[in-house]
């Protein structure tokens, strides 16, 4: 009997939480995967389990949604066009994509600046005159120092 009134409760919270009919509810309760069901219970613009259920298909069928990388996860959608591997794994890529999933993420550092010398910072930081003298072997006449 406790078991019925759980049930009847989950039921009804469904209904009202979702603004679904009955046996929507209850397909939706007795989905045989609960990753799948608590996936559908997120579409609150679709008001029936049929409706859900088709959409949920159609996205996971779609190819920009299927895993491209199994290392990093990343999916055919989020393939970076610029680099060589074109997946997450790229961590020196610096277009726009991989910046775009680090924002996402949280992967990274406020003070890591893409326009600037790498070593010393010049040319970054908002100074695009900066000027890099890592690398400044050479006196005003050319010859080595």
């Amino acid at each position: 009997m406790p078991k019925m009134a759980a049930k009847k409760k989950k039921l009804a919270d469904l209904k009202d939480r979702l603004g679904i009919k009955h046996a929507c509810a209850l397909s939706l309760l007795d989905h045989p995967d609960a990753d799948e069901r608590e996936t559908l219970a997120e579409y609150v613009d679709i008001n029936t389990y049929r409706e859900a259920v088709d959409y949920l298909r159609q996205e996971q069928n779609d190819p920009r949604n299927q895993v491209f990388c199994e290392d990093c996860g990343w999916t055919g959608g989020m393939a970076c066009p610029e680099c060589a591997k074109g997946c997450g794994c790229e961590y020196e890529c610096t277009g726009w994509r991989h910046a775009e999933a680090r924002a996402a993420t949280g992967d990274y550092d406020e003070d890591d600046d893409p326009y600037g010398c790498q070593e010393c910072g010049a040319g970054g930081g908002g100074d695009p005159y900066g000027e890099c003298v890592c690398y400044d072997d050479y006196d005003e006449d050319g010859q080595a120092a």
